[in-house]
């Protein structure tokens, strides 16, 4: 599946997962086709997501023409641009008229570039004068955002490149399964355990990742902060801890050593189910390994204590003395293609580009320089995405919205109280480039274009700045983002704010990110080409980059590390008599995200059909519920109805659905939307569960939740 080598070839990034692999893309006979491209990072690898992501671009459903509906209810139709752009212009204009400005609101993706992204928060600011902007990003990586820049004054998911996992001596992984949802960096995980070193992986089920570790912590699901406060005690009473970096470059273990003080092993045994000598010997890996590194995913972040357990884990590696060292240090395993950019922009309802705060006065006036506009012309924070979501319709709430890269009535929790949001509006407008769930719920549509058909950086989980190129023109009739922003500021009379030239914009995104914590300034196209990447902050086109952060001081004021209390805190909802069983989601590995493009890809598709429910052999027996079987999943909020497969790699007390399909098999139909309260993320890892086998359903009424999408 190589693709030929070709000179002329296109050298791009796949569209997928936040390694953002490289690849090329060619043309032969009309078809376009992936081959692999050498960068430093990758090293010509992809994942079968990669391999066929050329697909996308033959598939015969993709959006070619504006749709409409004329009325709630109406089938949606074909129309011209100008039709869209005015409708939509002009029912926004109505409703901010009628209602102030926040009653406009925009939602966006972590899979739009940089230049995308950063246009759409400036879009809502400036042309809509909204406060109301947030993105899906608030679904994955917030919780670890917020802990890295209390615990270090800066959120670079990994501040290391990804290469230099292969140099620790031990790894620590939470919650975070990189086999299947980041394949390619596997590489550097099998280089580390053949130099000799050692990895642990906590998770509920024996994933792909834990069958490779030396030691995996079945954790019973939320009780992430128990662990990490367990493994510390540990270090503290074996004197494991580094007690020299503690005091020259932290403040605050004090507190924290007489919190973790009540979390012996026997304790954490009864919290989390993990038995105390391997809690004793995990915390001796980790302490009397010379390097170590710890990483979190969407496990113990997805939580409504996400940020405290991301914190307790940094706790641990800060009083280990395995931060701000090489091969040494806390990272967050981004999911997203643009996850780590994505949040740093503008699209998150508190931000302005460069990682700026937009309640800041400073960092308000810097901005408004840039734009051309006064500083109180800016709105103050808006509601956060679940917040935003859940003000849609409402009386004195949000009556239009702009969707741009995400698929909310997918990916949302509760998503059955999300969809019922959606049709209260006096207008939804989906940007996209197929039908959708959310889209087919649109009063317009708009198509765009597709990653091959439009440029822009992106940057990856280890915050190397990447340039996604052009291969191809988009069909006919299809728009890309920038072009559908600019006609509707001009139809609002704030045309002269924006360019729909992605290099315009991109100039102008370089000098809003100066002096930011997220500084882009010195990263060209042209450097990306000549450097394969460039590693931000980079304020200037002569600075070098900052391949690894931290090794002199971290980015705090007194450049030192903050320790955090964390008490552990049960999650939101518990297992009772009525619903007995926790419920966790994630993803497989050949579906991503809500499944709008894997699940057009055939190949993909073969592989992972239809929504399913990972259980215990041993619990399903006690329910006479067996492989294959077609078992009804309810929580408080909704039901979905999904296939039994039946695996001894999960806990007997939790039950695993990926959440990559909708209709019937939507595993977000039954999540809790209880919020962390720092970084306003959903508890999608934890919820109360019951399971029944379905007597009376038929197996054609699952099927509707494997191809609902396809129209």
């Amino acid at each position: 599946m190589m693709g030929r080598s070709d000179p002329h070839a296109t050298q791009t990034h796949c569209p997928y997962c936040a390694m953002q692999c490289g690849m090329s893309l060619t043309q032969e006979n009309g078809r376009w086709t992936v081959g692999s491209r050498d960068l430093p990072t990758y090293r010509g690898g992809l994942c079968r997501k990669g391999w066929t992501a050329a697909e996308l671009l033959h598939a015969p459903d993709r959006l070619q023409t504006p749709l409409m509906r004329d009325r709630k209810g109406d089938t949606l139709r074909p129309v011209t641009w100008q039709e869209a752009i005015d409708r939509i212009a002009a029912r926004f204009a109505a409703v901010a008229a009628e209602s102030g400005p926040n009653a406009v609101a925009v939602f966006g993706g972590g899979g739009l570039t940089n230049e995308t992204g950063y246009m759409l928060g400036k879009f809502a600011r400036v042309a809509l004068r909204t406060a109301n902007i947030d993105y899906n990003g608030r679904f994955c990586m917030a919780s670890a955002a917020a802990a890295g820049l209390r615990a270090f004054g800066i959120d670079r998911g990994m501040p290391f490149p990804m290469q230099d996992i292969a140099g620790a001596d031990a790894i620590l992984m939470v919650g975070t399964n990189p086999a299947e949802t980041l394949p390619p960096i596997m590489q550097y995980f099998e280089a580390q355990r053949d130099r000799g070193g050692q990895t642990i992986v906590a998770d509920p089920r024996r994933t792909a990742t834990a069958k490779l570790a030396t030691l995996h912590l079945q954790l019973s699901p939320g009780t992430d902060s128990a662990l990490a406060n367990g493994l510390l005690h540990i270090a503290i009473r074996h004197g494991l801890i580094d007690r020299d970096f503690i005091a020259s470059r932290t403040t605050g273990f004090e507190r924290v050593q007489r919190i973790v003080a009540t979390y012996w092993p026997d304790r954490v045994e009864r919290i989390t189910g993990i038995p105390a000598p391997l809690l004793e010997r995990t915390a001796h890996i980790l302490g009397e390994a010379p390097t170590a590194m710890l990483m979190t995913g969407r496990g113990p972040e997805q939580q409504s204590q996400g940020v405290n357990n991301v914190l307790a884990f940094i706790n641990l590696v800060l009083a280990l003395g395995k931060a701000g060292k090489p091969f040494c240090g806390y990272a967050c395993m981004t999911g997203q293609g643009n996850g780590q950019g994505g949040r740093e922009h503008g699209q998150k309802a508190d931000q302005l580009p460069g990682y700026r705060k937009i309640d800041n006065p400073a960092h308000r006036a810097e901005i408004a320089a840039v734009w051309g506009i006064e500083a109180d012309e800016l709105p103050q924070p808006g509601l956060s995405a679940c917040e935003l979501l859940n003000a849609l319709g409402a009386e004195g709430g949000i009556r239009c919205l702009l969707v741009m890269a995400s698929n909310v009535a997918v990916c949302a929790p509760d998503a059955t109280q999300i969809i019922e949001r959606l049709k209260a509006l006096d207008l939804l407008v989906v940007a996209d480039i197929f039908l959708s769930e959310t889209a087919a719920l649109a009063d317009v549509v708009l198509p765009v274009t597709q990653w091959a058909e439009d440029e822009g950086t992106m940057t990856n989980l280890e915050g190397r700045v990447l340039w996604r190129r052009r291969a191809k023109e988009p069909p006919h009739g299809v728009w890309t983002d920038a072009q559908i922003l600019k006609a509707l500021a001009d139809r609002l009379g704030r045309g002269r704010y924006f360019s729909a030239d992605v290099r315009e914009t991109s100039a102008e995104f370089r000098r809003a990110t100066a002096g930011g914590a997220a500084d882009y300034a010195g990263i060209s196209y042209e450097r990306i080409a000549r450097e394969d990447g460039v590693f931000w902050p980079c304020p200037s086109a002569d600075h070098a980059g900052t391949p690894r952060m931290f090794l002199d001081r971290f980015a705090t004021e007194d450049g030192r590390a903050r320790f955090h209390e964390v008490e552990h805190r049960p999650a939101a909802e518990l297992p009772d008599e009525a619903f007995p069983y926790v419920l966790t989601t994630g993803r497989v590995l050949a579906q991503y995200q809500s499944g709008t493009q894997t699940r057009r890809v055939a190949e993909l598709n073969a592989a992972e059909p239809e929504p399913f429910v990972e259980i215990h052999p041993e619990t399903a027996r006690g329910l006479r519920i067996a492989d294959g079987d077609i078992v009804v999943l309810t929580t408080r909020r909704g039901r979905a109805i999904v296939k039994a497969r039946l695996a001894r790699d999960i806990r007997f007390d939790t039950l695993f659905v990926p959440f990559h399909w909708g209709a019937a098999g939507s595993a977000n139909a039954l999540t809790h939307a209880a919020l962390d309260p720092m970084s306003r993320i959903p508890e999608f890892k934890v919820c109360a569960v019951k399971i029944e086998k379905a007597l009376t359903l038929a197996r054609s009424e699952l099927e509707p939740a494997a191809t609902a999408h396809l129209h």
